[in-house]
């Protein structure tokens, strides 16, 4: 009896509401057919029997200590679903939920999570190679720098173009020199200006109120006034050529220096990973080190084009610095001897003449100022 018993219990299924309980069977074709039974189970003859759970894609375990009434039998073989895993030594009664299919299984979400989680992890490995790269490339170029301070370590040197370099710095530093001198000039003579066209007003006005004294203040009135618009002529031409020593100085000569910084870094790490080289090659050879000799072999050769690469840039920036230079400096070398010798000549017309050839416009006087239309 018990065994024809868990023989029909090993085939059939017992469907159940939501809360556990026995219900009636869902309204299905297939199940339609199958009949409606009734019976009850001793705990003595059934140990264990498998249940489907409500939605048909889970399965529950009840075991031994079943004793309720059992409602609507239906054979295993009429549903669709996944298969009935069946444990004879399982204790307690739980959810087993079907692969893929539980509700707490969600796999749009967990892929997308994965997909982000792999890009964040990309990213940060990407960085960390970064900084190592960075870190191993500092180390290597700090020690050759502190080995070519202390005598121990070799460096490559080009004599010609250091010795090009050498003068183009100490050419800066003149042209800074004559700048600086330049621009203390035009600052000092736009005050003696400033003081001139006030000397001038002044003037101007005694010869209106001392009659006794009116010509005389007039003479130097209009004398002060004449020297004043020479001396705003004189400061266009100063102004023109501090500009241009400013850009020469500034702007060119610092392009260059720039240039030059680069070529003395790559110059630096050429010598480094140079004498990296060298020291792999003195020593054993293995399977490990012909390795690393490999590799230091390509970076050697790396850096070496990186450095004859900027050593050509840079004898091509001197070669064109220094024509530039002194088609720059002819220009305003003859432009601020005429202008100051006309000026102080007191020829104002050579002094108008200068400005015309080198085409510099002077700006009316309180052009800077915004008109009260611009201001509203």
């Amino acid at each position: 009896m018990a065994d024809s018993i868990m023989s029909k219990a090993a085939t059939m299924e017992i469907p159940i509401n939501s809360n556990g309980d026995t219900g009636a069977l869902p309204e299905d074709d297939s199940l339609e057919q199958a009949a409606q039974v009734q019976w009850r189970l001793d705990e003595k003859d059934l140990q264990q029997v498998m249940v489907s759970g409500p939605n048909l894609n889970e399965t529950s375990i009840v075991s031994g200590g079943y004793g309720g009434t059992a409602e609507g039998i239906i054979p295993t073989s009429t549903i669709k679903g996944p298969a009935v895993r069946y444990n004879p030594g399982f204790l307690g009664a739980r959810r087993i939920p079907a692969p893929g299919q539980g509700p707490n299984v969600h796999s749009s979400g967990s892929g997308s999570s994965v997909t982000a989680e792999e890009a964040t992890r990309g990213v940060a490995v990407e960085k960390f190679d970064i900084v190592k790269k960075w870190g191993l490339n500092t180390y290597k170029c700090t020690k050759q720098m502190i080995s070519e301070r202390f005598g121990r370590g070799s460096r490559t040197v080009d004599l010609e173009l250091e010795a090009q370099i050498d003068v183009l710095r100490d050419t800066k530093r003149k042209y800074e020199n004559v700048l600086r001198l330049a621009r203390a000039l035009t600052n000092h003579f736009y005050s003696m200006v400033q003081t001139q066209h006030a000397l001038g007003d002044i003037f101007a006005d005694l010869s209106q109120k001392s009659p006794e004294l009116r010509d005389e203040f007039g003479y130097n009135a209009e004398t002060q006034k004449l020297l004043c618009k020479n001396g705003e002529t004189l400061l266009g031409a100063i102004n023109f050529f501090v500009s241009s020593i400013n850009t020469l100085v500034n702007k060119t000569m610092e392009d260059t220096l720039m240039t030059i910084k680069m070529y003395e870094n790559a110059r630096l790490e050429f010598d480094a990973y140079r004498a990296d080289l060298e020291e792999l090659n003195m020593g054993p050879r293995d399977a490990v080190t012909l390795a690393r000799i490999e590799t230091a072999q390509q970076q050697y050769q790396v850096h070496k084009d990186k450095y004859e690469r900027l050593r050509s840039d840079v004898t091509v920036k001197l070669k064109f610095l220094e024509e530039n230079k002194v088609k720059v400096m002819h220009k305003q070398l003859l432009l601020f001897h005429n202008a100051i010798s006309a000026y102080f000549a007191g020829n104002q017309q050579q002094l108008e003449q200068t400005l015309k050839q080198f085409n510099i416009k002077l700006k009316p006087p309180g052009s800077d100022t915004p008109s009260w239309l611009e201001e509203q």
